[in-house]
Parts: structure tokens; C-alpha cells; sequence
């Protein structure tokens, strides 16, 4: 698992992981994450958020598990809930699973 503290630079991109504890997909995006961006050429590096840790920032407990953010964005371009509704619980799975390769690959590229 790869982790840096908030704020750390993936190349010219801040990338974050965000999931909860027992995400049944966190495994694959994690997958799905590095392969991107071995393909993309960029380090195998970016930040994680536990949903139910306290250490996370408030902006993303809103987000639907797993959820990965380029510079602040929904890889998906999907609404918190994974529907594109606010989520006040933040404890909701992310709808189709792990974002692809083909997804993640699509938002590291236009930044």
C-alpha cells in the first residue's frame, strides 16, 4: 500500500485514495491505481483516506467507497454517493465498483 502525508505530489497530480475499512473493492482500485499509473509513467505513489478515521480530511468523508480524487476530482466525475448526490453518511458503496484502469488512466491524463 502506498501512502504519503496530505499534500504530497504524484508527478504534477495529488492523488487520493478514499474508502472504508471493509470496502469489498478497495483491493481491486488499489490495483486498478497503481497499474494506471505504472502505464502512465508516473510514480507508484498517492494519499489514503479511511472514512472512519479521524484524520481524514471533512471534505471527503462525503465521498462513496472506494473513491479515487485527482487534484480534488472524481476520477468517475461522479457525485459523492456514487449516484451523484450528496452522501451525509460517507459510508456508501461507490455503484459499478473500482473505477478502471481505462477511467483513472483518462483523469491522469489531463492533468
Amino acid at each position: 500500500m502506498a501512502q504519503n502525508p496530505p499534500g504530497h505530489k504524484s508527478g504534477e497530480s495529488t492523488i487520493d485514495l478514499v474508502f472504508f475499512e471493509g470496502c469489498p473493492n478497495v483491493d481491486q482500485t488499489r490495483t486498478n491505481l497503481r497499474d494506471a499509473l505504472v502505464l502512465a509513467g508516473r510514480a507508484e505513489t498517492w494519499n489514503e483516506w479511511c472514512l472512519g478515521s479521524p484524520s481524514t480530511p471533512e471534505q471527503m468523508r462525503h465521498l462513496a467507497s472506494p473513491s479515487i480524487l485527482v487534484n480534488g476530482r472524481d476520477v468517475t466525475g461522479i457525485g459523492t454517493d456514487g449516484h451523484g448526490k450528496s452522501n451525509p453518511t460517507g459510508m456508501a458503496c461507490r455503484v459499478g465498483g473500482a473505477p478502471s484502469i481505462d477511467v483513472i488512466l483518462a483523469a491522469l491524463s489531463t492533468f
